[in-house]
């Protein structure tokens, strides 16, 4: 039989969850949950892509359609994720996917088409361009056992996270996304970036109630530093974490990194994956100092005639002065206008 493509309805969620929970490449981020959050959280359209031998699945695509004034137009797979692309069993997939995703660009008008895959995509149909050297990710085993753990820790990390225990800093665990927002807020505000809404971390914590948590940081008592987790298979994965201009006085942040490290070896999780970063920035030095090693993230790209590769980064010089303003705003000013701006970078 030949792949027929489809895309994704309600009554075929549980078959594509099934399918993306058995692929040895599969991510958090391909699960269907994900059609809706982008959805209700931002206003996006989305394009999830069923591929069908007969009424076998061989492959899936969660594209989302991206629309910011400031920014243009994109489809992503999968967007605000740092994983996503195509998941497929057989290179036929691939190749019916793309045909399908190239009809997606061709309807909605859009210029440009990025597929995030942590891992080799394989041959990919012609016309398809790779970009390379900005994003890595940065993932490890860890142990069952914490004094493990710890001893893989470089010396001079592992000593900032004996400071912090011995200050007495302490760590709590639940779903706390409205304090976890305004730690967060001041952190990005602090660093130019602007915010997610708070409605955004509402939703992820309705959505994956199951398989998330929020770990909070207290330096006697006040909360200096929080970071959301998801939880995928085995692996943890922080994603939305960030600390008070107090915290890097009393290493709340390497502190925070090992208490979400012990709680996820308690719960079975052996593998940490520290997540994305961009070369030559500090998150990029903070994770390496942890002993993980970079691992370079390609990611592929469908380019209409005329258009370029975005390079929405805070790297581009071009975004120097607005990062400059952006970080003397006051923070209610930046929680305001923020979340008007984010939505669109995807």
């Amino acid at each position: 039989m030949s792949i027929v493509c489809e895309p994704l309805t309600d009554a075929m969620t549980s078959a594509w969850d099934a399918y993306v929970a058995g692929h040895p490449q599969a991510s958090f981020f391909h699960q269907a949950a994900w059609r809706r959050v982008l959805e209700r959280a931002f206003g996006h359209a989305t394009h999830f892509i069923v591929a069908r031998r007969g009424p076998e699945i061989v492959g899936v695509l969660p594209l989302a359609h991206v629309k910011s004034v400031l920014f243009g137009q994109s489809l992503i797979s999968t967007a605000f994720c740092v994983y996503g692309g195509p998941l497929v069993s057989e290179p036929a997939a691939l190749e019916a996917l793309a045909t399908a995703a190239d009809a997606v660009m061709a309807k909605t008008g859009v210029a440009v088409m990025e597929w995030r895959a942590l891992d080799d995509l394989g041959q990919m149909p012609d016309g398809w361009q790779v970009k390379s050297g900005l994003y890595v990710t940065f993932r490890r085993a860890i142990s069952a056992d914490d004094d493990a753990n710890l001893k893989a820790i470089p010396r001079k990390q592992r000593a900032m996270v004996r400071k912090a225990i011995d200050r007495g800093l302490t760590a709590s665990v639940n779903q706390d996304v409205v304090g976890l927002h305004r730690i967060y807020a001041e952190s990005v505000r602090n660093l130019g970036t602007p915010v997610f809404a708070r409605r955004y971390f509402e939703i992820l914590a309705e959505t994956f109630s199951s398989c998330m948590d929020v770990l909070t940081v207290r330096d006697a008592g006040v909360p200096v530093a929080a970071v959301m987790n998801f939880y995928w298979r085995d692996e943890v994965i922080p994603y939305y974490g960030g600390g008070t201009a107090a915290a890097r006085a009393c290493h709340a942040n390497d502190f925070m990194y090992w208490e979400v490290m012990r709680h996820a070896a308690s719960r079975g999780c052996r593998m940490f994956d520290f997540g994305r970063s961009k070369i030559g920035t500090g998150a990029f030095s903070f994770k390496k100092n942890w002993g993980f090693e970079p691992r370079p993230l390609d990611y592929r790209f469908r380019v209409a005639p005329g258009a370029k590769i975005p390079d929405h980064n805070p790297l581009n010089p071009k975004y120097r002065l607005f990062i400059a303003a952006w970080k003397r705003l006051p923070l209610p000013v930046a929680n305001l206008i923020g979340p008007h701006i984010v939505r669109g970078v995807g």
